[in-house]
């Protein structure tokens, strides 16, 4: 399925479903704390602190930062690979499968609004 969209009505949908997030309260993610937690609840798993900074191009730190932060919000855990010790596992939460399924929500009804 396609969806075709002029680049001003993305952009509308982009705000749209952005004011929604504010005015509802929802917490603060940035560009690329939202990219990473889609990442991991998009893609299928496993997903590791070095996979992740490959794919989004940035450091290990970076990732790390992003991470304890979406961890305090109870989005994703991190756990020790048993399997090899060096890597970090990341993994879904129920409070983080929520939260994305309500994003995804939220950007459903606000593409339902735009004008034709």
């Amino acid at each position: 399925m396609s969806v075709s969209l002029r680049p001003s009505q993305a952009l509308r949908l982009w705000q749209q479903h952005a004011l929604a997030e504010v005015r509802g309260g929802h917490p603060d993610l940035t560009m690329r704390q939202t990219a990473i937690l889609l990442t991991i609840y998009l893609d299928p798993p496993p997903h590791t602190v070095r996979g992740l900074a490959a794919k989004l191009n940035v450091t290990k730190p970076v990732i790390t930062r992003a991470l304890d932060t979406m961890g305090a919000m109870k989005f994703v855990s991190r756990h020790r690979d048993e399997a090899d010790g060096r890597n970090v596992l990341v993994k879904r939460t129920v409070e983080g499968a929520l939260f994305v399924e309500r994003f995804g929500d939220s950007i459903i009804a606000r593409a339902g609004e735009l004008p034709l």
